[in-house]
């Protein structure tokens, strides 16, 4: 068990509608400043998406790399890219985006039913990330939604060695409609199955979002929160912003004696190298 936890905040997503939500962080000057306030609270590795001038989802490369700058030069956030992007989005953009250099990135480990979607994660993509990753000294993050997949991350790493950095730290995303559900028998049900030596944190969708971070606090584990996951706070009250949910997290997991990591602490314990230091 770590003696600190590590938060992540996912600030936007590719769901929601900027206009359905207002508060939503969107624009590089939004999302960069979600990311300084954030910081401030407890997090310590950002997961962003990326919205265009429209505010739709995209994964062109120019606003890449124009949020991935934004975010660092507002705070020491851990930049991690989602290689997921948009359900509709195809597998040679999803791959283009560790051009951008983030720090770290996701990596889901099977394709799932997505609400009426299906978000496509086949065989080949999963091992064209990790050996991509490896080469550019880009930290994974294995994203899995349903049991099976840690089954897959095992035959990953068996094949095709382990991820830069050498440390395995898996996300748990519970809650999605077609994947696990968001509760303490799902997310206790994994644990046996995660790679020897990883760490874990877990996502609640949703109203999951509670019950799934207390969870995984009380089994070692870290926590992803924000406003790609979930926009009520409480029943009947929309969240005001991603530093109220990062707050929250940070005050459970005091309450847990296990205090938010600095940045610095994070990059240490997921095993990123500085860019400059990659050959």
């Amino acid at each position: 068990m770590s003696s600190g936890t590590l938060i992540t905040v996912a600030p936007t997503g590719a769901e929601t509608a900027k206009a359905d939500v207002p508060a939503l962080p969107v624009t590089v000057a939004e999302i960069a400043a979600a990311a300084r306030d954030c910081q401030a609270v407890g997090a310590s590795v950002v997961h962003l998406h990326i919205r265009d001038a429209e505010t739709r989802p995209t994964l062109d490369l120019g606003y890449v790399r124009e949020v991935v700058a934004a975010v660092r030069e507002s705070s020491d956030l851990v930049v991690q890219l989602s290689s997921g992007g948009a359900v509709t989005d195809p597998f040679d953009a999803r791959l283009a985006v560790l051009d951008a250099q983030p720090d770290a990135a996701s990596l889901t480990l099977g394709t799932v039913n997505f609400g009426r979607d299906v978000f496509a994660n086949p065989w080949d993509l999963i091992v064209e990330l990790h050996t991509q990753m490896q080469q550019r000294g880009i930290v994974p993050e294995y994203e899995v939604f349903d049991l099976g997949q840690l089954a897959t991350l095992q035959r990953l790493l068996d094949r095709h060695g382990p991820p830069h950095g050498g440390h395995v730290h898996v996300d748990l995303v519970m809650g999605v409609p077609g994947g696990m559900p968001g509760t303490t028998q799902a997310l206790t049900a994994c644990l046996p199955f995660l790679p020897p030596g990883a760490s874990f944190a877990a996502t609640g969708i949703g109203r999951t979002s509670l019950p799934v971070m207390l969870a995984a606090l009380s089994a070692g584990g870290h926590l992803r929160v924000g406003m790609e996951d979930t926009l009520t706070y409480a029943p009947g009250e929309p969240v005001r912003d991603n530093s109220q949910l990062v707050a929250r997290a940070a005050g459970l997991a005091r309450i847990a004696q296990r205090p938010p990591m600095s940045t610095a602490d994070a990059r240490g314990f997921l095993g990123i190298t500085p860019m400059e230091t990659v050959q």
